[in-house]
């Protein structure tokens, strides 16, 4: 998988800095509620405001350094010293680094001709710390905000500004990160700008939406619901060890990686190994509906006083037809739109010569 800078476009360019844009913007406009939060009093809302913050970039700070060694190892990048990764990464500016270091090389070879190799790479790179960052930072903090703002009626501009940069964010880096693995792997079409792009959109929205809103609604019926989740994410960390996955290049490495997929599949479906999907989509899609739509009627019966509050009603309908919209999104786009090609190798059957390259992409999330 070796990129030029033919291949990384200026429209690439600009959506490179509109990432960056919602990067900082998710992070901001957090520490700025959790400076809020704790000057107004609420310092059990401010720490945890704060611990998603450091964890997802925590886990994104790590991944980030063991790249940049693995491709100064593999000479595949011209990295800076050791010490300056370090610190960088202690300082939590890794992926900051890689923005700055992509914009600036993708620009001499977009605007002047320089030959710059791997932009692609390093964009594709980029897009998967932004899908752990977008899974352990930016969904929680909507679960946060939003158990906040109905079980506590605690409602400020800050607050919804704060979950209209999250959305943001989970929209733009789930597609981007869709769109650089088909750009990255060989072996598969590109996905299509367009409709095909929307549609996916559209059905990663309207899937991971309900499910944020119904583990809120577990959360406003009992804190306990919270070691449900634990669970959950016990049984997703546990399937990526039965697959046996092989992302990382240490043990040790590859133990968290599994832990953070098992936080992703809490919200979203990504087949582990990019083998055959469909069953276990199906299971996964059909315990997820079973569990959304259980929410609001568990609240309903065991909390009663929930009947009169004017958000009950609406968060029932949203959670019904946005369950719907984005299963007949998904049937849609993987049957009319999934850019399928005929050399594709059949879902568990061994790729072809061009793919034997090891790649980050080859092993990681494949849907």
């Amino acid at each position: 998988m070796t990129s030029t800078g033919g291949d990384f476009t200026k429209v690439r360019w600009l959506c490179t800095i509109i990432g960056l844009i919602f990067y900082l913007g998710d992070i901001g406009s957090d520490l700025l509620l959790t400076v809020q939060y704790f000057r107004a009093g609420h310092l059990t809302w401010a720490a945890l405001t704060l611990v998603f913050i450091l964890s997802g970039s925590l886990c994104v700070q790590i991944f980030s350094y063991v790249w940049f060694k693995d491709d100064k190892r593999d000479g595949k990048e011209d990295n800076l010293p050791t010490g300056h990764l370090i610190g960088i990464h202690v300082l939590q500016i890794g992926i900051i680094t890689r923005y700055f270091s992509l914009l600036k090389k993708s620009f001499k070879a977009l605007w002047f001709n320089q030959v710059q190799s791997r932009l692609f790479d390093l964009a594709t790179d980029l897009s998967m710390l932004r899908l752990f960052e977008t899974f352990l930072e930016s969904v929680p903090q909507l679960v946060l905000q939003l158990y906040i703002i109905l079980e506590h009626n605690h409602r400020s501009t800050l607050q919804y500004i704060s979950m209209a940069v999250s959305f943001l964010n989970i929209a733009w880096s789930t597609v981007d990160y869709r769109r650089c693995l088909r750009r990255s792997l060989p072996h598969v079409n590109e996905m299509p700008c367009g409709i095909p792009t929307v549609v996916y959109l559209l059905y990663k929205v309207f899937t991971i939406t309900p499910r944020i809103l119904s583990l809120t609604l577990f959360i406003m019926l009992s804190t306990f619901s919270t070691i449900a989740m634990a669970f959950i994410w016990f049984l997703g960390t546990f399937w990526a060890y039965l697959e046996k996955t092989d992302f990382c290049t240490s043990r040790v490495l590859e133990y968290i990686y599994r832990a953070t997929v098992g936080v992703i599949l809490i919200f979203t479906f990504f087949n582990i190994k990019g083998e055959n999907s469909q069953v276990p989509m199906t299971m996964y899609y059909i315990f997820s509906v079973s569990e959304n739509l259980a929410a609001p009627i568990l609240l309903f019966l065991f909390k009663p006083e929930s009947e009169g509050t004017d958000y009950l009603l609406p968060i029932i309908l949203f959670i019904l037809i946005s369950n719907s919209l984005g299963l007949g999104f998904l049937g849609l786009y993987y049957s009319l739109l999934h850019p399928h090609k005929v050399s594709d190798e059949i879902d568990g059957m061994e790729r072809d010569e061009q793919t034997k390259e090891t790649t980050r992409l080859n092993n990681f999330l494949q849907i």
